[in-house]
Formats: C-alpha cells, sequence, structure tokens
C-alpha cells in the first residue's frame, strides 16, 4: 500500500466529524504546500508495538540533534488523538514561538512547544492555522 492509500485508510477510519476535520485539514496542508513530500507513520517501533498515535506528514527537513546525529523528518504533521486532533509544527527551534505567538489568537486550543491540539476545527481560527504552519515552513 502506498503513502497516499495509508493515509486514506487512517483518515477514514476515523469517526465521521474527525474524519471530514481531518480531510478538511489534509486538503489546507496540500494547497499551502502543494509539492511537499508525504510521509505517514503507524505509530509503531521496530518491535511492532504502539508507541504513538500514527502521523501523517507533510514535507522534509533534517533534524539536527545536540549528540551531532541527524534524522530526515516531515515539517508539519497531523494525528488524531483522543480528544480532537493535533497538529505539529515541528521546524521551529523556539520552543515558545508557538505558544506565545499563536496560543491566544487560534481560538480553543492548546498550544505547546510544537503541538496544536484541538477538539474541532470549527473551534479554531483556520487563518491563524495557516500562518502557523507556513512559519514551520521558514
Amino acid at each position: 500500500m502506498n503513502i497516499q492509500e495509508q493515509i486514506k485508510d487512517y483518515i477514514h477510519s476515523q469517526p465521521e466529524k474527525k474524519r471530514n476535520d481531518m480531510l478538511d485539514l489534509h486538503q489546507i496542508i496540500l494547497e499551502i504546500m502543494p509539492a511537499c513530500q508525504l510521509w505517514f507513520l503507524d505509530g509503531k517501533n521496530s518491535e511492532n508495538k504502539t508507541v504513538s498515535n500514527p502521523n501523517i506528514g507533510y514535507g522534509f527537513y533534517t533534524i539536527q540533534y545536540t549528540d551531532g546525529k541527524t534524522r530526515d523528518f516531515y515539517q508539519i504533521g497531523m494525528s488524531a488523538n483522543t480528544t480532537g486532533i493535533s497538529i505539529y509544527v515541528l521546524n521551529i527551534d523556539d520552543k515558545a514561538y508557538l505558544s506565545t505567538t499563536y496560543g491566544d489568537k487560534i481560538g480553543k486550543a492548546s498550544v505547546t512547544g510544537y503541538c496544536i491540539k484541538f477538539k474541532a476545527l470549527k473551534d479554531i481560527n483556520i487563518e491563524i492555522l495557516k500562518a502557523a504552519i507556513l512559519d514551520g515552513l521558514k
């Protein structure tokens, strides 16, 4: 199964309201990043144990670890969670940036170092979310 099929299956496995929001978000992110590399991580480690929620990834950047090692990864991620949806903006060095820049403008969302978590798309300002995503592409 290719990445697009895995993404489609993952989104369509969600309850209807969350599925519709994720489909909308997927389209929004693809409009912002039309030629981006797509990723799908099933949330399982090398021993096939679940260690995280599955993630859809968009874009490409190289993570630089303090020990000098590097890892190729996506810039923007999306994942369903028990209470809603998480958007990950990973390519920002300042871990306070998202919360201080967008936390009080985005609506009903929890904004941490690299994660914007919300129950439903209707609860947030989509234009502010787009701005946060664009910041992760710089």
